[in-house]
């Protein structure tokens, strides 16, 4: 018996529900949203399906609701337009997660908390700082959602099953992450390597542009809200495989975003380094052993995400 609750009905949070039904991952789901006409339907949709899924109860509530919840995702929040930075929402969405943050806290004190809304490494912060909750309840989606579009791209470039692939996009969930290209490996060969490996026969694969691979991946979620307005079926099951590896006894190690402090030399900020989770939440970081260009684009990132709490009110 898994308890998840949603806070926030939008594109994201929706799709959330939908697809912690479709999975199977939870017996009861609760959605609360400002708007409860819109966290109803959203409901109501998704429970008349579920006699073809797992079973499982879902229904709009409200934070009372939400006591004896096992996790909890905060989605709540203004949604990027075309041209926006994440980090253009920080000042309207911290309003917004501080009104949430007493209320839920409330009802569920003991749940493990992710934070999906942007900027979400300035939200997590900002949630770490004010709910007052154990830091090793709480997750922030970061660039779990860059790692799988990056591992998309190489498994397209090189026609090779996703699995293979191993590599991380590490630092803000934004425009200063970065790719430590040292760590990336397919089938355990170095990338820089790969190409030279391969013997397929009658196949030949062009080089790979590791800066246009980089850039692409950061602009890939401005590329998606462009052509369709929103994203949200790829970050819902970035969060979907952290909810299971929350409900697993199966520690899990994935790049979120928590709060730092010392590692690589960075403090008292939010961003995504390798973390291992499982059921007592954040129970780890792995050191990734990075050279030193990349160390110095971690503490980049660092510093971007430091300038933006000191311009903004929390």
């Amino acid at each position: 018996m898994n308890k998840i609750t949603v806070i926030g009905t939008g594109y994201v949070g929706s799709t959330i529900a939908y697809t912690l039904t479709v999975m199977g991952i939870a017996s009861d789901i609760v959605l609360i949203d400002i708007n409860k006409d819109k966290a109803l339907g959203e409901a109501i949709d998704i429970k008349q399906g579920t006699p073809y899924c797992s079973p499982c109860s879902i229904y709009a509530g409200s934070y009372p609701d939400a006591a004896g919840s096992d996790i909890v995702i905060i989605t709540s929040g203004v949604a990027r337009k075309p041209g926006q930075t994440r980090l253009d929402l920080a000042q309207i969405n911290i309003n917004i997660l501080n009104c949430i943050t007493p209320e839920i806290t409330k009802y569920a004190p003991d749940a493990m908390y992710i934070i999906v809304s942007n900027p979400v490494d300035i939200l997590t912060y900002v949630f770490c700082k004010r709910s007052g909750l154990p830091e090793e309840h709480i997750i922030g989606s970061g660039t779990i959602l860059d790692t799988s579009r990056l591992r998309s791209r190489l498994s397209d470039h090189y026609n090779i099953n996703q699995k293979n692939v191993h590599a991380y996009v590490l630092g803000e969930h934004g425009d200063s992450s970065f790719i430590p290209w040292s760590m990336v490996n397919i089938s355990n060969v170095p990338i820089k390597q790969f190409s030279e490996s391969l013997e397929y026969q009658g196949k030949n694969y062009p080089p790979l542009d590791f800066a246009e691979l980089e850039m692409s991946v950061r602009q890939s979620g401005s590329k998606v809200i462009g052509l369709k307005g929103a994203t949200f079926y790829a970050v819902s099951m970035a969060v979907c495989h952290i909810c299971q590896c929350l409900l697993s006894s199966v520690d899990m190690s994935m790049p979120i975003s928590t709060m730092l402090h010392g590692e690589y030399g960075i403090e008292d900020v939010c961003l995504s380094i390798v973390n291992v989770i499982g059921k007592r939440g954040v129970e780890g970081k792995i050191l990734l052993p990075l050279n030193d260009t990349e160390v110095a684009l971690l503490r980049k990132s660092a510093d971007r995400l430091k300038e933006t709490l000191r311009s903004v009110d929390y």
